[in-house]
């Protein structure tokens, strides 16, 4: 795969149960392909003990492959990417969820969608080619179409999947992006693809499929539609 490192940045909130599965699908997923990588978990302070159960995977795996940033409260997901950022070793930049929704299996068809198009982004969609959802009710979807309805209509990002989160980024250009986005929360993600494309950086789409979480409670509610919708108008008018 030569010189490339690849470096899985992995924020966590009360995800004891998923993170070993993960963590193994991972690990499995670069051995087999040969890719070199690194996994680091950012955990925000979890009261369910996933700090704990992250240091007994990073004894069974190793320091190099499993690296672990603790932070003392629930500060985000764009602060969680943004320090992870600064302390990975990888020339490319994996960011996914930790809840088994985002497969490792499709990593590698991201790779090789980046080596053959030479894009600086791969993003997975649910929404083209075969991608989809798994594990959702009508309204999940409903919900879930309609805001990326809403997003393309008035943002034309040209990505037909906006508020997907599993994503490969050349490091260089997520450190770029980084320095204009203003959003942390639901948003991020969005914020995070139209400032790629504003300031000119290439993305490619990989279709896959989304596994709604199979344990733990899903952290969509009615304030975070709401957050989502006055995030996207902010966005509309900021960028």
């Amino acid at each position: 795969m030569g010189p490339n490192k690849y470096s899985v940045i992995m924020p966590t909130y009360n995800e004891r149960e998923n993170l070993p599965l993960i963590i193994w699908l991972l690990q499995d997923t670069f051995t087999q392909h040969n890719i070199d990588f690194e996994i680091l978990i950012v955990d925000d302070s979890s009261p369910d003990g996933t700090l704990d159960v992250a240091r007994k995977l990073q004894q069974l795996y190793g320091e190099d492959a499993i690296r672990i940033h603790s932070r003392p409260g629930k500060l985000g997901l764009g602060s969680a990417y943004m320090d992870g950022l600064e302390r990975v070793s990888g020339t490319h930049i994996i960011l996914m969820d930790a809840d088994l929704s985002h497969h490792p299996k499709f990593i590698p068809q991201f790779i090789a969608a980046q080596a053959a198009s030479g894009c600086d982004v791969v993003t997975g969609t649910r929404y083209r080619g075969g991608g989809g959802v798994s594990g959702w009710d009508l309204r999940r979807k409903l919900t879930s179409r309609g805001a990326n309805f809403l997003a393309s209509e008035l943002l034309r990002p040209g990505v037909s999947d906006l508020t997907g989160s599993f994503r490969l980024y050349r490091k260089e250009v997520l450190q770029d992006v980084m320095r204009h986005v203003k959003s942390k929360g639901y948003v991020f993600q969005m914020e995070v693809i139209v400032r790629c494309k504003c300031l000119g950086y290439t993305v490619a789409e990989v279709p896959i499929t989304f596994v709604d979480r199979i344990y733990g409670v899903s952290k969509l509610g009615a304030m975070e539609i709401v957050s989502y919708l006055k995030g996207l108008l902010w966005l509309f008018f900021n960028t």
